[in-house]
């Protein structure tokens, strides 16, 4: 639409074509990508709708996922999107990807393969520039009971302790636990660090009778598993 026309501003939209009201009649899955965006930024700005905004958003970002990781500077062209719509975006974001793991958690997810760890963690691991390592503690049938961030790193190292996350499966009866972690070059090959940490992890499990069942580390929709390389002792 042509800067300062007046049509542009969504109240003035037939109702069933706003995308608050769209939404409220007929679902979230009803939406487009932009229209969802949109209820995020609430307004426009010099005669664009928010509508018109986030098609713009949409156009140079593509996907969602893209959007995830950004900053301040990857938004400056867009005027009327300032720090505070582009933390909604990030919350909302950030609310998407947690999603999976809480629904995990409520429905005791039985965890059968490396397959099944990833399905759950990649969403969140996968885009991240920092390394973070996460722990799926499990009951004694292999279902979550809850999964946890142990430690975040730089770019390329992350430093989890042994001895604090063999206390955090005491303290929550886990019967076992698998280790997770992202590396952010997207080079799924075990560091050396990686190999001595996983040793050290299993020999204190067996000390405390709690089995440590694999080590994934997550690149860019590919994972390694040393389960599944026999490198679990």
């Amino acid at each position: 639409m042509a800067k300062g026309s007046k049509a542009t501003g969504i109240k003035a939209w037939p109702e069933g074509d706003r995308p608050r009201e769209k939404l409220l009649k007929k679902g979230a899955k009803a939406l487009s990508n932009s229209e969802l965006l949109a209820i995020l930024l609430r307004t426009g700005t010099n005669g664009f709708s928010a509508l018109d905004l986030a098609r713009k958003v949409m156009k140079k970002f593509g996907t969602f996922r893209n959007m995830s990781h950004t900053d301040v500077l990857d938004w400056k062209e867009f005027k009327g999107i300032g720090s505070a719509k582009i933390a909604h975006i990030q919350a909302a974001l950030e609310i998407g990807r947690r999603y999976r793991e809480d629904e995990v958690i409520t429905g005791k997810q039985k965890i059968a393969s490396a397959k099944d760890i990833v399905d759950i963690v990649m969403p969140q691991l996968r885009d991240l520039k920092t390394e973070v390592f996460k722990v799926l503690y499990l009951d004694s049938n292999n279902r979550v009971i809850d999964i946890v961030d142990a430690a975040t790193g730089t770019v390329d190292k992350a430093m989890p302790i042994v001895r604090e996350i063999i206390h955090s499966a005491l303290q929550k009866f886990a019967a076992s636990i698998i280790c997770v972690h992202n590396h952010p070059s997207a080079n799924i090959t075990p560091s050396t660090q990686d190999k001595t940490f996983t040793k050290e992890l299993c020999d204190a499990g067996k000390l405390m009778e709690i089995k440590v069942l694999d080590h994934v580390i997550v690149g860019d929709n590919q994972y390694y598993s040393f389960a599944d390389e026999g490198l679990m002792g």
